[in-house]
């Protein structure tokens, strides 16, 4: 039985579509929570890949979250360890830090369905095999990075280059929430409402018209996820079935 370990910020990033497919394929999965236990001092030993949610806080707020700190060295022992490793949002800014990639904060907040487009690599990628040229794919962010020396953009959008990468064969990196479901969503549109309040989220992001765009896109997006998440867990050996074929040989 495969284990792995998953890296969680706040109650609100979760792995949400991820989870059941966990599950289905027996994968032995140990929640990390420093949002609740910040001295946490987790060891990769005994573990196959490692996940890492999203979270609000910036990856260089070590002063605030030094555990931030914690997981970068980790990701970095992961990495060399050929770990399969996937990122989401937070997740990736903090991979790309310890890839030592810029990380910093964009001119505007990206909240919404976006059209996120695959690049050549991504095109011809494991994981996206099953996605069209351009999707519209859930975002909530403000944190951007750059491109890691030695990886490879899998995919972009008309706001923000770095939406996708890879290094390696087995390190992602999604800026993008494939793993939210209509309820998540709509959790975070709650908590967004809330910091609209609090004066902390850009005037031009319309709730309203994102609870309606998120019924109109939310199955297929559900689907892609399936499909992408699927083909990540086959490179723990585990799945027979892939949805998509594989690579050639780098």
């Amino acid at each position: 039985m495969k284990r792995i370990l998953v890296f969680q910020h706040v109650p609100f990033e979760i792995l949400g579509t991820f989870h059941p497919l966990l599950k289905k394929e027996r994968v032995r999965m140990r929640y990390v929570n420093f949002g609740h236990h910040p001295d946490a001092q987790p060891s990769l030993s005994g573990y196959h890949g490692l996940i890492i949610l999203g979270g609000p806080m910036n990856v260089n707020e070590v002063d605030c979250y030094p555990y931030l700190a914690r997981e970068v060295e980790l990701i970095k022992q992961a990495i060399a360890d050929d770990m399969p490793i996937l990122g989401i949002c937070l997740g990736a800014q903090l991979i790309a830090k310890a890839l030592g990639a810029k990380v910093y904060a964009g001119d505007a907040q990206e909240v919404g369905w976006y059209d996120v487009s695959l690049t050549a690599a991504g095109k011809n990628d494991l994981l996206f095999a099953s996605l069209g040229n351009t999707e519209k794919i859930f975002q909530m962010h403000r944190d951007r990075y750059d491109l890691p020396e030695g990886a490879v953009n899998l995919a972009t959008s008309g706001t923000c280059q770095q939406q996708a990468f890879r290094y390696g064969d087995k390190v992602y990196g999604f800026q993008f929430h494939l793993e939210a479901d209509q309820a998540l969503i709509e959790r975070w549109l709650r908590i967004l409402e809330q910091m609209r309040k609090s004066h902390n989220l850009d005037e031009a992001i319309d709730l309203d018209k994102i609870r309606k765009e998120t019924y109109q896109y939310i199955d297929h997006m559900h689907a892609l996820s399936n499909n992408v998440f699927s083909n990540f867990i086959s490179l723990f050996g585990l799945a027979d079935r892939v949805t998509s074929p594989a690579l050639p040989s780098r």
